[in-house]
């Protein structure tokens, strides 16, 4: 197994485009990634979760990640919506 394919399956690209040149590969690996972390600090800071972890985690993970913070419950602590405080 090549890091290439390694990388194409660990991003989920392999599925939708097996046969992406390495430089399109790895910039749009780490876009997606980018995003993922981001979606899992948001999400992470609405359910009360640490924001710099579960960041890196994103960055990490990807859209695992991201799943594993969509199905934890929230958290004691953690903000409110506004349409959730009346």
């Amino acid at each position: 197994m090549t890091f290439a394919t390694f990388l194409s399956y660990w991003s989920g690209l392999a599925f939708v485009a097996p046969e992406l040149p390495w430089p399109t590969l790895v910039g749009t690996v780490i876009g997606m990634h980018i995003c993922d972390a981001i979606m899992c600090r948001l999400l992470a800071h609405n359910g009360g979760y640490p924001k710099t972890a579960w960041t890196i985690v994103g960055f990490i993970g990807g859209l695992s990640a991201v799943i594993v913070l969509l199905l934890l419950p929230r958290r004691s602590g953690a903000p409110m919506a506004a349409d959730e405080r009346h």
